[in-house]
């Protein structure tokens, strides 16, 4: 049985080593530069900006959901931006992953938001399968980019800190 819950102060070691654990199975095993200060911060601090859930069994996290809001222009109301899901490889199968997609598609729907939505690896077959399973559909027409790094600074002209 799992059991779905916001995010608490002394959960943020847990979900920061969760958030190294995806950047591994993502094939990134070096690029999390988050602290546990800065996630503390981001999710607690005085004006939050970023949500956390996380699925609990028998007392341990098993895995997580962090989520920040996002603004459709076309219906004039807020999302969900899904950032990162991930749960254990050893609990995969037992429910956390879709009952944290719940929660978060019960947030939006009792906040009257118009959509939940997040990015998936195209390598990443189990992962589209599953979300797939669930009624979530690719966006096709859409392509994903990002500004960071040296691209970054550079078209901002400001030197990299």
């Amino acid at each position: 049985m799992n059991f779905i819950r916001e995010a608490m102060p002394d959960d943020v070691p847990t979900i920061l080593q969760l958030i190294h654990d995806l950047a591994v199975y993502e094939k990134e095993p070096d690029a999390v530069r988050n602290t546990v200060d800065q996630l503390t911060d981001a999710l607690f601090g005085p004006d939050p900006k970023v949500y956390a859930h996380v699925a609990e069994s028998g007392g341990r996290i098993e895995g997580f959901a962090l989520w920040f809001l996002n603004y459709s222009t076309w219906e004039g109301v807020h999302g969900i931006y899904l950032e990162d899901l991930y749960v254990r490889p050893g609990a995969r199968g037992a429910g956390h992953g879709k009952a944290l997609l719940q929660n978060l598609a019960r947030i939006a729907a009792e906040r009257g938001y118009a959509r939940v939505e997040w990015s998936v690896l195209k390598w990443n077959a189990p992962s589209i399968r599953f979300y797939e399973s669930l009624g979530a559909r690719v966006q096709e027409e859409w392509s994903t980019f990002r500004l960071t790094g040296a691209a970054l600074s550079g078209f901002a002209g400001t030197a990299r800190a």
